[in-house]
């Protein structure tokens, strides 16, 4: 066993454990069906990671594809410490790592504090083909990754590409992309520019999930909000 998943386990807690997994939806039918959890924090994980300094990324894959999602939270923020300071083979080797285990990548906690680190990051000066892949996946958190790893450039000032993703999932089923699209198009307005937000909703508010809209308009003035709810902008 790994130092990272013998630590996690030592602060183990069976009260907190049934808490997140509830919070974290793993019953019958829910988004997160029969996920594990052992009842560790986020900031205790990251205490974890920060005191192991693990810099094999090989040595993580396995505790990717941990049962328990803490572990799996610690590999993944260990692969952003380790890309942060990567070199870029490093950094291409995590990417691959990333996008090829999506599959354990199954919570939208462990996508919303990595994906812009890894993809979006590494996609930044390069073409965005496989934004739009995951943007039309099958895979729910493949669709929210694509859009939170917009987030990257948005924090850099540019939102085209996080409209272009919007665009896709506008038609969007599941409330989880309904919640992230909203929010990216909120940052959107909160971090580059309102104008730019409100004319994206302007086209297309009419056609969108009532929680996308909502959260989209979160900032917004209250008399706006109460337009756009309306239907009359």
């Amino acid at each position: 066993m790994h130092e990272i998943q013998k630590k996690i386990r030592e602060l183990q807690d069976p009260q907190k454990k049934l808490i997140l997994q509830r919070f974290f939806k793993t019953g019958h039918g829910e988004y997160a069906e029969g996920d594990l959890f052992l009842g560790v924090t986020v900031p205790q994980i990251r205490w974890i990671v920060r005191d192991c300094k693990e810099r094999l990324v090989k040595a993580l894959v396995p505790i990717l594809k941990s049962d328990y999602h803490e572990e799996r939270m610690a590999a993944l923020l260990s692969l952003v410490a380790i890309y942060k300071k990567g070199d870029e083979k490093e950094r291409e080797d995590i990417f691959e790592i990333y996008k090829s285990h999506t599959k354990y990548i199954n919570n939208w906690d462990l996508i919303d504090l990595t994906a812009e680190h890894i993809i979006g990051d590494y996609l930044k000066d390069k073409p965005k083909t496989l934004l739009t892949e995951f943007a039309r996946s099958s895979s729910l958190w493949e669709r929210r990754i694509a859009i939170l790893s917009t987030f990257k450039y948005i924090k850099s000032g540019s939102y085209d590409e996080t409209f272009r993703i919007a665009k896709i999932l506008l038609n969007d089923k599941e409330d989880l992309i309904h919640k992230g699209v909203g929010w990216m198009l909120r940052e959107v307005g909160k971090r580059c520019s309102q104008k730019a937000e409100e004319e994206f909703l302007q086209r297309h508010y009419k056609n969108m999930p009532r929680t996308m809209l909502r959260y989209a308009i979160e900032r917004f003035e209250e008399s706006l909000r109460k337009r756009y709810l309306a239907g009359t902008i």
